[in-house]
């Protein structure tokens, strides 16, 4: 994007609410609103609101959609019950990843799928470019008129049960719709970037401000606050969620800005390690040339055991004090939950859970650090 962000529908809510604007990928959105330790604490404890319409909103339609996005998915879409949601990674043909996604399988012939903000021009002209020839499936872009707002924490479900009823308030990884529950319209699924129990609820632009209104209201007796993005990248740093463009990243993208070697952030689907996303079951667009690569880096959690400069991105860990480089950080800073303790996320060589390593994190000083296999909390 260029030019002047785009402000959000719920842009004026925030500046009521306090928040601190940024620019977050040619989106304004609120950093925090009183301090992202006090938000990311809420979130654990109570219930946190977000902002997330920079993400983006795609619907996948017609009578082979499931088998054709299947054939360009890293996930087995087509053994998602109706009514789910699934995680997925879309490698290029290279075998690297170009994004990951959560979609929801609606029917037989619907999906909606959430590419990431940055990711919105790219995955749309990767989609397109891959549709088939016969015109068999359609892809819209929802994302224009559509907001995003996420409910997270414990007591999320009371709050959801309060505005939508009790009907409307989905299991995890669940999809469904919702038709004038309180007068509002749109689909929710039990998804979310925190880890924690919580919703997604897919409106209209026009009733986001008034829903985020509602939400913040019949939420506040059960400590319902807004969230700003810097406890949601706390958060999910916690639980071990991969960033795109921060812990992976299109070779259609530079990355100067990262402070790592160049092409480290080049990785697939084995690499990140994760436990859920990748079935090796199928074909799909990438697989191939994924398995012939080396594939020598895991995607590992680090925890400090000991205090010193926090781990960041881009600083090096070595498997002993001036050993040898084996990685480099992606993500890492403190953990709220853990008393601010550092942790991080690193692709590393060479490493099993247990392993102790130190973290290069300033010239003069490199912290002990244990390899941990995420969620840290």
């Amino acid at each position: 994007m260029t030019g002047q962000p785009v402000r959000t529908a719920c842009f004026d809510e925030h500046l009521v609410c306090g928040g601190k604007m940024v620019d977050f990928h040619g989106f304004e959105l609120p950093i925090w609103y009183s301090s992202i330790a006090e938000e990311h604490r809420a979130t654990r404890a109570t219930a946190g609101l977000f902002d997330v319409s920079h993400m983006g909103s795609f619907r996948f339609s017609g009578p082979n959609v499931l088998q054709w996005l299947e054939s360009i998915s890293t996930q087995k879409v087509s053994q998602t019950p109706i009514g789910r949601c699934a995680y997925t990674h879309f490698l290029d043909h290279q075998g690297h990843i170009i994004d990951d996604m959560i979609f929801a399988v609606v029917s037989e012939s619907e999906v909606l799928g959430v590419p990431n903000a940055s990711m919105i021009p790219i995955m749309w002209q990767w989609f397109t470019d891959l549709l088939p020839d016969d015109g068999s499936v359609l892809l819209e872009d929802l994302s224009p008129n559509t907001s995003i707002l996420a409910l997270q924490g414990p007591n999320s479900p009371n709050i959801c049960a309060e505005v939508f009823g009790q009907l409307n308030v989905p299991d995890r990884f669940k999809w469904q719709r919702f038709d004038d529950a309180n007068g509002f319209e749109g689909w929710i699924q039990g998804t979310g970037y925190t880890g924690e129990r919580g919703f997604e609820i897919f409106i209209n632009n026009q009733q986001a401000p008034l829903l985020w209104r509602t939400l913040l209201e019949k939420g506040e007796p059960h400590g319902l606050v807004p969230v700003g993005l810097g406890a949601r990248d706390t958060l999910r740093l916690e639980k071990g969620y991969l960033l795109s463009g921060q812990d992976f990243l299109t070779t259609n993208l530079s990355d100067s800005d990262s402070n790592l070697p160049a092409g480290f952030l080049s990785r697939n689907s084995i690499e990140t390690n994760a436990p859920f996303g990748l079935d090796m079951e199928h074909q799909f667009v990438g697989k191939e040339a994924m398995q012939n690569q080396d594939n020598e880096y895991k995607w590992w959690g680090i925890k400090y055991t000991e205090r010193g400069p926090m781990p960041r991105p881009g600083k090096a860990i070595a498997c002993k004090a001036e050993g040898d480089v084996i990685g480099y950080l992606t993500s890492g800073g403190p953990s709220p939950s853990l008393e601010n303790l550092g942790i991080g996320m690193a692709y590393l060589k060479e490493v099993e859970e247990g392993d102790t390593v130190v973290v290069i994190a300033s010239p003069r000083k490199s912290v002990q650090a244990i390899i941990f296999r995420p969620p840290f909390v």
